[in-house]
């Protein structure tokens, strides 16, 4: 195929609900429709670093993320070439020797909090989505998230929080709205905006 596939970055906070929106666009569509690649799998490798180390880390900051593997494999993707992406254990804090194969497909979405303040992704990107939720919706939904699926204490995410996670969304994930062409309200708890984002992807795979 020659022509171009459609990119969709969908930014926002944490727990913002831009997950949501990202799989649920990925589940109506289906996989020979639409290609998901997360942010979050491209956290950099911190094998060399000891644990105590790596769960100081600051995740929510753009030296986090190994931007040149996203967007190379984002190239590869927009020349109709399967990416090999790795996958992420947030319990070791480090890359798993596990590698999900992306297939290309007409709809490409990136989602992940940053993905509208790296310049040379956000350029590839055909629409630009921000996905905009309180500041305490976000935390309460962050805090619930960790202590069930990663097994974290509340001490911890909220010293977590207020040291690296807050100053790191004032200062590079909320100045990226500016680059956003939608912002979307409440993330996917917005049915309305949901729907008419469904609608507008269904548009350019007929």
């Amino acid at each position: 195929m020659s022509d171009k596939p459609f990119i969709i970055g969908v930014a926002g906070g944490t727990s913002s609900g831009k997950t949501t929106i990202a799989e649920r666009l990925a589940d109506s569509m289906g996989a020979d429709e639409l290609a998901l690649v997360k942010l979050d799998s491209y956290y950099i490798s911190r094998t060399e670093q000891p644990m105590e180390e790596r769960a100081a880390a600051n995740y929510d900051h753009p030296s986090a993320f190994d931007w040149d593997l996203l967007n190379e494999h984002l190239d590869e993707l927009l020349n109709w070439r399967p990416a090999p992406v790795p996958t992420y254990d947030y319990t070791i804090h480090d890359r798993t020797d596990i590698v999900e194969v992306v297939r290309p497909a007409r709809i490409v979405v990136v989602e992940g909090i940053l993905v509208l303040w790296n310049t040379e992704l956000r350029n590839q990107f055909d629409l630009k989505v921000f996905v905009d939720t309180p500041a305490d919706l976000r935390f309460i939904r962050r805090l619930e998230r960790d202590v069930v699926e990663r097994g974290r204490t509340q001490e911890s995410i909220i010293s977590q929080y207020l040291a690296t996670v807050r100053p790191s969304h004032e200062d590079f994930i909320e100045p990226s709205r500016a680059h956003a062409d939608v912002i979307i309200p409440e993330g996917g708890l917005n049915r309305p905006a949901l729907d008419v984002l469904m609608a507008r992807v269904r548009e350019i795979v007929n």
